[in-house]
């Protein structure tokens, strides 16, 4: 009997060990129709008897059969062989050929050198190697090669074809829950009304409300799924109802077969991304404009290609990230510009937060720069204030339009309206004809044959269970949202529209939705507060093109950043030079409209402090000169008084906070009208005169 090449090569160390023949197939479908090559596999165990060793210690691995050799992540067989090698039970590795064993050199030559580390022999359908010996490896190594090539070849060939045929829109791929396939492979909507309507009022909820979370929210309140088309299961071409979430949303909106677009090659596997164990981990979106093929127009939709694409930036922008320049979608905090606040120093989208001892106030702040290079803040805006003047601005733009807005939210109610109520409708036809479909398969069946008819009957009863069930919830939700208007509800609708004041400081009405009507009329506003000190500069730019530039006197804490410091001070020096007090200079202020630094009123302390700030004296009563002794009226100045007692200017000033004189001022800071009688003189003198020796004895 003719001998293999290289037998004479296995030894009695290597019968000690065990053989191991591994058998594999690509994909279920190889397993399923090439079986002769699976048989030819098995029977490698021969093979193994006719080298020495017996069947007891032969082991055959098939636990890859209908996997793929391009990678050991996930087949378990050859991950077993790999242990087995390494721990020194293994003598003796059988494979049909090395494109069996592994697809890729990492692999392959793993398990070379593990075979040449503990003397392991390799034997194919041909001969039998020794990976310790040098010709014996370098035969291995091209066998690697070639086989890996192969693959790779086979995948070239595959992918072209694969291509080729894309490009023509001739590929077939799973269609979503929407779409059919005819006999003659054209793409059609899906015939079912219900699943034609559920999506046409999914598109029209996003483009109303702008946020796929929005519409999840509206579809669940009126108690209606979506159609998905399960992509694995007994029955993959099927539609199922699921209800409405974040991920099922997010799946038809970014679907462009929804736009009528044939798109091949969305994703891609990065490997980069993959983790060992998952094989779909990796998987990365292509953008629009990366997508190998693209044919718009290539068959009905539900939405036009600019629609679609309007809906992904929609989608995109609705992400919070600043950074990326994404406006965010509306919430519920209390600062109007919340994402379309735009920093006039360095372009980039401010930020939102709140300061204040309870986190009430909300500021606007551009941190691009501190956050990313670690420099200062570039600027923070107080909102509230801001918000103010923007609110009166939106809302004074809308007033010409109010009636129009009443007229469009009427019928926008109605529209939606009927539209739900068309849901409704095929939602309940749908049940009656599952019960009725279930009573006609009740009826066809042989009522002998009780074993069918029982659970035929049992499936009628849950049919008219569950058409019960959803007459009753069309029943609770009718009565929660009536379907048609009555006069007096159209004429509320048309008078709160007519007053888009009271719509907007209606209680009912929330913070995200006064954001989302600055939204409608407002792209962006463009903020500066640094360019003029007390005054924030905002740039205004409008969906309809326009811009408009606006000033606003922000608060400030110091009178160092005080917008109308210098017409402040020159307006306080005139009225002190024209003699006026100071509460006369706080009133004639607050009258011609300037506000403190913090907004409020003048006073006449605070007029005080400023002339002590700005050096400007106190208007005396005879006007700028020196204080005299006595006054027009007879009475002392302080001086005066001082000089008459023999006593010091002190000594007055604190004789009259005890009332022993008796005095008054026009106003605070100007000078002392003292009382002081002929006859009262000589009775002080001889108070002074009997204080002092007193204290100087007692010292």
């Amino acid at each position: 009997m003719a001998t293999t090449p290289g037998e004479d090569r296995v030894t009695t160390a290597h019968r000690a060990k065990l053989a191991y023949i591994y058998v594999r197939q690509s994909s279920v479908a190889q397993v399923r129709q090439n079986q002769e090559s699976t048989e030819l596999q098995y029977r490698l165990v021969d093979r193994a008897l006719q080298l020495g060793w017996p069947r007891e210690r032969v082991q055959v691995i098939d636990e890859d059969l209908g996997r793929s050799g391009a990678t050991s992540d996930g087949r378990h067989g050859f991950q077993r062989l790999i242990a087995e090698i390494g721990l020194g039970h293994a003598g003796l590795v059988l494979s049909l050929d090395a494109s069996r064993l592994a697809r890729n050199n990492r692999d392959w030559y793993q398990l070379v050198e593990l075979c040449a580390l503990f003397g392991v022999l390799i034997a194919d359908g041909e001969r039998l190697f020794d990976p310790g010996a040098y010709h014996d490896r370098l035969l291995l190594g091209l066998s690697g090669i070639m086989s890996e090539a192969e693959l790779h070849q086979i995948k070239v060939r595959l992918h072209q074809g694969e291509r080729q045929k894309a490009a023509r829109g001739e590929l077939r791929q799973a269609l979503p829950a929407g779409l059919a396939q005819e006999p003659g492979g054209a793409i059609i909507l899906n015939p079912d009304e219900e699943v034609q309507a559920r999506l046409h009022l999914v598109f029209r909820l996003f483009h109303d409300l702008g946020s796929a979370h929005a519409v999840v929210r509206s579809l669940r309140r009126a108690g209606l799924d979506l159609p998905m088309r399960p992509l694995r299961g007994p029955a993959p071409h099927t539609v199922v109802w699921q209800p409405a979430d974040g991920s099922r949303m997010r799946s038809i909106l970014k679907n462009p077969g929804y736009a009528g677009a044939y798109v091949y090659g969305r994703h891609w596997q990065d490997p980069g991304r993959r983790r060992s164990g998952s094989p779909r981990s990796g998987t990365v979106t292509r953008a629009p404009e990366d997508w190998p093929v693209c044919l718009i127009d290539a068959h009905p939709g539900y939405i036009s290609w600019e629609e679609f694409m309007a809906n992904r930036k929609r989608l995109s922008d609705n992400i919070n990230r600043y950074e990326a320049n994404h406006r965010g979608v509306p919430r519920k905090g209390m600062a109007l510009l919340q994402g379309i606040a735009v920093c006039g120093r360095c372009g980039r989208r401010m930020t939102l937060g709140y300061s204040g001892p309870h986190g009430e106030y909300p500021v606007y702040r551009c941190c691009a720069d501190k956050s990313q290079r670690g420099d200062p803040t570039c600027q923070e805006v107080r909102a509230l204030p801001l918000d103010a003047e923007v609110e009166r601005l939106v809302l004074a733009a809308l007033a010409p339009d109010q009636v129009a807005l009443a007229v469009a939210a009427l019928g926008e109610i109605e529209e939606e309206a009927r539209l739900l109520e068309r849901q409704w409708a095929l939602k309940r036809e749908r049940a009656r004809y599952e019960a009725e479909r279930a009573r006609r398969q009740y009826d066809t069946v042989e009522p002998e044959n009780r074993l069918v008819a029982r659970s035929l009957e049992r499936g009628w009863e849950e049919r008219l269970r569950a058409v019960e069930q959803v007459e009753e919830e069309y029943e609770r939700w009718r009565r929660e949202q009536p379907l048609a208007l009555d006069d007096a509800g159209r004429a509320e609708i048309l008078a709160l529209g007519e007053c888009v004041d009271d719509v907007w400081h209606a209680p009912t009405t929330t913070a995200a939705d006064r954001k989302r009507i600055v939204r409608l009329v407002l792209q962006e506003a463009i903020l500066d507060q640094k360019r003029s000190p007390g005054r924030v500069l905002v740039r205004l730019v409008w969906q309809t093109g326009a811009v408009s530039d606006h000033d606003f006197r922000r608060t400030v804490h110091a009178y160092d950043n005080y917008a109308q410091v210098e017409e402040l001070e020159s307006r306080v020096r005139a009225l002190n030079a024209a003699g006026r007090m100071d509460a006369e200079i706080a009133a004639v202020l607050n009258a011609e409209g300037f506000l403190t630094p913090r907004g409020t009123t003048f006073e006449h302390g605070l007029i005080h402090m400023l002339r002590k700030r700005w050096s400007i004296p106190t208007v005396k009563i005879n006007g700028m000169a020196p204080n005299p002794m006595r006054w027009p009226d007879g009475s002392y100045s302080v001086q005066g008084a001082a000089e008459a007692l023999g006593i010091t200017g002190q000594t007055i000033f604190k004789w009259l906070k005890r009332g022993w004189l008796s005095g008054h001022q026009l106003a605070k800071g100007m000078p002392w009208q003292i009382t002081l009688d002929d006859e009262r003189i000589p009775e002080l003198r001889a108070l002074v005169r009997h204080t002092s020796p007193s204290r100087r004895k007692a010292s």
